[in-house]
This record gives structure tokens, C-alpha cells and sequence, in this order.
């Protein structure tokens, strides 16, 4: 089969042959239709993520057909197209995973990272880190939900807010164009919040309420003129910006960050304290959590912009989306 590996830390991306790989008992081989391309991937192509091994095939944002099933996997049947996201197995032993409590598993695998990934057209993926994928999203279109999507899904509808309260979505790119389709089909009123007002067309026609620059506007004092929000999700990669959002926040609310970033947010404790204020972060989720994503995202019609690209295309593909110039995902396809 055909795959792009990365042989070393900061190595380019390598178009290779290599056998189908082989699975165990509880594992799946998936002949792979789409692959998104992920900011995250940067950990292999950097290889600043503890203990990984080379050579690696990076892609946790996984859509492919099932070919075969080990011997213990008796839930999935070939011939099922299924996803598979960064959440890539855990090992159901320690005192998270025995209290449910999947994503927290001090054990726990990462597709692409912890075993070989999607940029091939083959994977073995364990059978506990599947999601099905409904039959009216397309493959391409479910990649990219596999991770951008459930951390926003997930990350929305675990918070206290309901529908008709303020949510605001910071940032308008890979995730924030989903939490804003996804906060207004959840009945929020949504408010998009982008640096400029570049994007405010773009922001309204996928459900926006309201839009707010940072450039132009005081954005807390506009967020406050409308009761204070909710929820903020800070979508982009900026403690910076979580800093400058927080003081928008209504009594009680919450600024949930999913956008990584490693530098420190500067807030003062009193700005916690009044208003009973919180700043929280998510992770992705489990499989089911995906699964309950593309399920969501296929009832309410909610799906990624996305630029697709061959396989053997993975490096421009990469390129664009590290450049910040893909609108908004990238998407490897296969033949």
C-alpha cells in the first residue's frame, strides 16, 4: 500500500510503500477513504510529543470502510464505514478508565501518535477508539469531525449553558467555523467574535447572531451590553486573547479554551471571584463522543469547509493548513 511517513523529528513527509499492515484480536484493519490534516500533526512532524517513535504515519481524523476484524471484535462487521479520532484506545485497567472516564486514561493511545495514523490507505485501529459514520455525511466531510468538530461539539454541550442563553465563539477558523454552526443549532444565541471584520459575512451565513472585532470594537463592553455571555469557547490558539475575552463574561459564565496554546493566561483571582467566574479547558473526546458528533453534525446539517488533496499531496496539504491559509480544513482523499 501506499503512505506518507515521518522518518525523524522536523523530517519531511515521505511517500513510501509498505505492506497492509496486520491487526490483533481487538483490532480492525480499515481500508481509509479520508484523512484530515490536523494542527496536532505538527507533534510528529516536529516530534515534540514525549516518547514517540519513528518512522511514523501521522492522521487521527480517520474515515475509512472496515476490511477485517480481529478475532475478539464482535461489535464491527467488514464492509462498515466507520471514524477514528485522537482518542485511540485506552486500556480499561486504571481508576479512570474503571470509573468511565475514557479520555482521562493514564494509559491512553493516540491515533497517529501512539500507532501509525491515516495518511495511508490502510490502518489497524483498536476496536474500542471506532465511531460509526452516518450514511448522508460524506466521507470527506466526517474527516475533519473526528477532532475539530467533537472538541467543539463536546466542549459546548458539556457546559451549563441552555438554549436561548449567549455563547460566544472566539476565533473563525478549523474549529471556530464549527462552534459557530454548532452553537446555533444548539439554540444559542451566538455571537462570533474574529480579530477583524473579514469574516463577519462569513460568520453570519454559518448562524452567527452577532459579530464582534476585536479590531474595531471593546468587545467585553459589547458583550456586556448584551448581558454578558454564557459561555465563551476560545477557539484560537491565543492566551492572549483568552485574557482580553474574559472580562466579557456574564455572572456565573464560563470561557472554555480548546485553542492550545503554551504560553500563561494572565487573569487576577478577583476577576474569578466576582461574578463567580471560570476558565476551563476541554479535551476532544472518546469515540462515542465522535460518534455522537457526526451524529449531530448529520441531523443538523452542520459540515467543515473543507480543501481536499491526494495522498501523495500530504505535504501541500500540510503546508496550507500550518500556514493558516486552508479555508478551514484539509483533507486528505484517496483513490
Amino acid at each position: 500500500m501506499k503512505a506518507v511517513q515521518v522518518s525523524e523529528k522536523g523530517g519531511d513527509f515521505e511517500v513510501v510503500e509498505r505492506d497492509i499492515p496486520q491487526i490483533n484480536d481487538d483490532q480492525v484493519l480499515i481500508k481509509v477513504q479520508a484523512c484530515g490534516v490536523c494542527h496536532s500533526d505538527q507533534f510528529v512532524k516536529d516530534g515534540v510529543f514525549p516518547g514517540l517513535e519513528y518512522p511514523r504515519v501521522p492522521g487521527h481524523e480517520v474515515v475509512g470502510i472496515i476490511e477485517k476484524t480481529g478475532a475478539n471484535v464482535s461489535s464491527w462487521k467488514e464492509g462498515q464505514r466507520v471514524g477514528v479520532g485522537w482518542h485511540g484506545g485506552h486500556c480499561f485497567e486504571c481508576e479512570p478508565c474503571r470509573r468511565g472516564d475514557f479520555i482521562n486514561c493514564k494509559n491512553a493511545k493516540i491515533t497517529g501518535i501512539s500507532f501509525d495514523g491515516g495518511y495511508q490507505e490502510y490502518m489497524a485501529a483498536p476496536q474500542e477508539a471506532l465511531a460509526m459514520v452516518p450514511e448522508n455525511l460524506e466521507s470527506a466531510d466526517a474527516a475533519p469531525l473526528l477532532c475539530a468538530g467533537v472538541t467543539v461539539f463536546n466542549a459546548l454541550r458539556n457546559t451549563e449553558a441552555q438554549a436561548g442563553d449567549l455563547v460566544a465563539i472566539q476565533g473563525i477558523g478549523g474549529l471556530g467555523h464549527l462552534g459557530i454552526q454548532y452553537a446555533h443549532k444548539m439554540g444559542f444565541k451566538t455571537v462570533a467574535i474574529s480579530g477583524s471584520r473579514d469574516k463577519e459575512k462569513l460568520a453570519k451565513e454559518l448562524g452567527a447572531d452577532a459579530f464582534l472585532s476585536m479590531k474595531d470594537q471593546d468587545v467585553v463592553e459589547e458583550l456586556q451590553k448584551m448581558g454578558g455571555a454564557k459561555v465563551i469557547l476560545a477557539t484560537a490558539p491565543s492566551s492572549d486573547a483568552v485574557t482580553a475575552i474574559f472580562e466579557g463574561l456574564g455572572p456565573n459564565g464560563t470561557v472554555v479554551a480548546v485553542g492550545a496554546d503554551m504560553q500563561p493566561v494572565e487573569l487576577a483571582t478577583m476577576q474569578f471571584i466576582t461574578g463567580k467566574k471560570t476558565l476551563t479547558g476541554h479535551a476532544s473526546g472518546t469515540a462515542m463522543d465522535s460518534e455522537d458528533t457526526l451524529n449531530f453534525s448529520a441531523l443538523s446539517k452542520s459540515t467543515p469547509m473543507i480543501e481536499t488533496y491526494p495522498l501523495e499531496k500530504a505535504a501541500e496539504a500540510y503546508d496550507r493548513m500550518i500556514k493558516n491559509e486552508a479555508r478551514f480544513r484539509t483533507v486528505l482523499v484517496m483513490d
